[in-house]
C-alpha cells in the first residue's frame, strides 16, 4: 500500500506544482522551462539510465549480501558521473556571458540532471529491496522541496533557469537525506568483480539507453521545431498538454512497475526465466488494464480540467494538443511498462533500439508531412505516430515468432471492450458545466470500468484485490504486494 500511496502523492503533486509553474512564468518563460526540462531528461537517460536499470535488475536484498561489488560498482558509476556533469554544468555557467541565454540553459539542465539521476537512483534500491516504506518517504520528501523551492524561485525570479536548477537541487537533497537509509556495510571483495559488474551493466542497459535517448529526443526536437515555426509562446502550450499527459501516464506506469517487474525478476530468480516470463505476461495485462482507461477518462474531462484547473493563458491550446498528443503517450507508456520488460527480463535488449529507430523515422517524415497545412499541431500529431510506430513494432517483436511472449490474449480484449462502455457512458456527460462533468464522467466511468473489472476479473484484478484485503485467492490468480510493508 505504501507504493500505492506513494503514487496518488507523486501524481497529484506533479499536477499541481505544472500548473502552478505555467501561471507564474507564462507561456513563452514556460516554453523555455520546459525545453530546458527536457534536455535535463535526455542527459539523465544518456548518464544515468543504464545505471538505473542495472540497479532494477540486478540488486536484491539476496544480491545485497551476497555480491557487494554491484552496490560498490553502482555507487562509483553514479559518483563519477555526477562529479562530471556538475563540472560541465560549471563551465556552461562560465560560458555564459558569451553565448548568452542557450548556455544559462544548458548549465541549468545539466545541474537539473545530477539531481534527477541520484533520485532516480536512491529510489531504484528502494524498490528492489522492496522497501515501499522507504520509498514513500522519500517521494514525500521530494514533491515537499519541489514545490517550496521551484514555486519559491518562480515568484522570485521568474526565470526558467533557475526554476530548473531549483526543480534538480529539491531532488538531490532529497536523495541525500534518504541515502543512509540506504546504505549498505562495507564488505571487502575485488576490483575484478567490479569490473565484470560494469560490463554486464553496460551490455544490459546501454540498448535500453539508446532507445529511451531517441523517445525523448523526438518530444524535444518537436519543441524546439515549434518554437522555431511560432515562437516560445506556442512551444509552451504544447509543452503544458505534454508535460501534464506524460506525467500522468509516466507516473500511473512507474507505479505498477515499482512493484510489477521487481516481481517478476524475483519469480525469474526462484523458479527460472520462464517464471519470470509468465510474470511479465501477467503483468503487462495489468499495465493496459490501467493505462487504457485512464486515457480514456483523460480525453473525457480535459475540456473540464481545460476549463477548471489551466491557467487562462493556455485555455483552448491545453484541450488542441492534448487530443493530439494521448494516443502516443499511451504508446510510449505501454512500450517503457508493458513491451520492453520482455526484453529486460531476457536481457536482450537490442530490439528496442531498432523500434526507436522506427519511431524517430516516422516522427520526422509525418512533421515534415503535416508541418505545412497544419502548423504545429501537425507536428504533435507526428510525435504521436512515430510513438504509435515504435509500440507496434516492438509489440511485433514481442509477441510473435517462436521466442514470442505467451500471453493470453482475452485479458487484453477484456479491457479495450471495458474501455470502449466506459467511453460510451461517459461521452455524454461532456458536454455539462465542467464542474459537473469532471467528477461526473470520473464516477461514472469509474463504476462502469470497475464493475466491469470486477464482474469479469479483468486482468486479475479482482482476484488480486481479494486476495489482499478478503478470502484467500491462489497465489497464481492474484499478485502478490511484497512492497506493502
Amino acid at each position: 500500500m505504501a507504493v500505492i500511496a506513494a503514487f496518488v502523492v507523486n501524481a497529484v503533486l506533479n499536477l499541481a506544482l505544472g500548473l502552478l509553474i505555467a501561471q507564474i512564468l507564462g507561456p513563452a518563460d514556460f516554453g523555455r522551462f520546459a525545453l530546458g526540462t527536457a534536455g535535463a531528461v535526455v542527459l539523465t537517460i544518456m548518464l544515468f539510465e543504464w545505471l538505473r536499470l542495472s540497479a532494477t535488475r540486478f540488486y536484491s536484498a539476496r544480491v545485497r549480501d551476497t555480491e557487494p561489488w554491484i552496490r560498490a560498482m553502482l555507487d562509483r558509476a553514479y559518483a563519477a558521473t555526477a562529479l562530471g556533469l556538475a563540472g560541465a554544468a560549471v563551465l556552461l555557467l562560465a560560458g555564459h556571458p558569451l553565448v548568452g541565454e542557450p548556455a544559462l540553459l544548458a548549465a541549468a539542465a545539466a545541474g537539473a540532471a545530477v539531481g534527477i539521476g541520484l533520485f532516480d537512483y536512491q529510489a531504484a534500491l528502494a524498490r528492489a529491496r522492496f522497501v515501499g516504506g522507504l520509498y514513500l518517504r522519500l517521494v514525500l520528501i521530494k514533491n515537499g522541496l519541489a514545490l517550496v523551492l521551484m514555486v519559491g524561485t518562480a515568484w522570485a525570479t521568474a526565470d526558467a533557469a533557475a526554476v530548473m536548477l531549483a526543480g534538480g537541487l529539491s531532488q538531490l537533497f532529497a536523495a541525500l537525506l534518504i541515502r543512509r537509509a540506504l546504505a549498505d556495510p562495507p564488505i571487502p571483495h575485488g576490483a575484478d568483480r567490479r569490473r565484470d559488474a560494469l560490463r554486464l551493466f553496460m551490455a544490459y542497459g546501454l540498448p535500453v539507453v539508446a532507445a529511451n535517448v531517441i523517445y525523448q529526443l523526438m518530444p524535444f526536437a518537436n519543441r524546439w521545431a515549434i518554437a522555431a515555426a511560432a515562437g516560445f509562446a506556442e512551444a509552451g502550450y504544447f509543452s503544458l498538454a505534454a508535460d501534464i499527459g506524460a506525467r500522468l501516464f509516466s507516473t500511473l506506469g512507474a507505479a505498477l512497475d515499482l512493484l510489477l517487474f521487481q516481481i517478476a525478476v524475483l519469480a525469474a530468480e526462484t523458479h527460472g526465466r520462464e517464471a519470470g516470463e509468465a510474470q511479465v505476461a501477467r503483468n503487462g495485462a495489468v499495465v493496459l488494464a490501467l493505462l487504457l482507461p485512464s486515457a480514456a477518462g483523460f480525453w473525457a474531462v480535459a475540456p473540464a480540467l481545460d476549463a477548471i484547473a489551466v491557467p487562462a493563458a493556455y485555455r483552448g491550446h491545453f484541450v488542441d494538443y492534448t487530443l493530439l498528443l494521448i494516443p502516443g503517450l499511451v504508446a510510449l507508456a505501454l512500450m517503457n511498462f508493458a513491451l520492453n520488460p520482455v526484453f529486460q527480463i531476457r536481457r536482450r535488449t537490442l530490439p528496442l533500439i531498432a523500434a526507436g529507430g522506427v519511431g524517430a523515422l516516422v516522427n520526422l517524415v509525418a512533421a515534415l508531412a503535416l508541418a505545412r497545412p497544419f502548423g504545429p499541431h501537425g507536428i504533435a500529431a507526428a510525435q504521436s505516430l512515430g510513438l504509435l510506430a515504435a509500440m507496434l513494432v516492438l509489440g511485433f517483436r514481442a509477441l510473435t515468432g517462436p521466442g514470442r511472449l505467451r500471453m493470453p490474449w482475452r485479458d487484453p480484449a477484456a479491457v479495450v471492450l471495458a474501455t470502449a462502455a466506459m467511453t460510451v457512458a461517459i461521452l455524454p456527460l461532456r458536454g455539462l458545466d465542467p464542474w459537473l462533468a469532471l467528477p461526473a464522467c470520473v464516477a461514472v466511468g469509474g463504476l462502469v470500468y470497475g464493475g466491469l473489472v470486477w464482474r469479469f476479473d479483468i486482468a486479475g484484478l479482482r482476484a488480486a484485490v481479494v486476495a489482499r484485503f478478503g478470502r484467500a485467492v491462489p497465489a497464481e490468480q492474484g499478485l502478490e504486494d511484497p512492497m506493502s510493508s
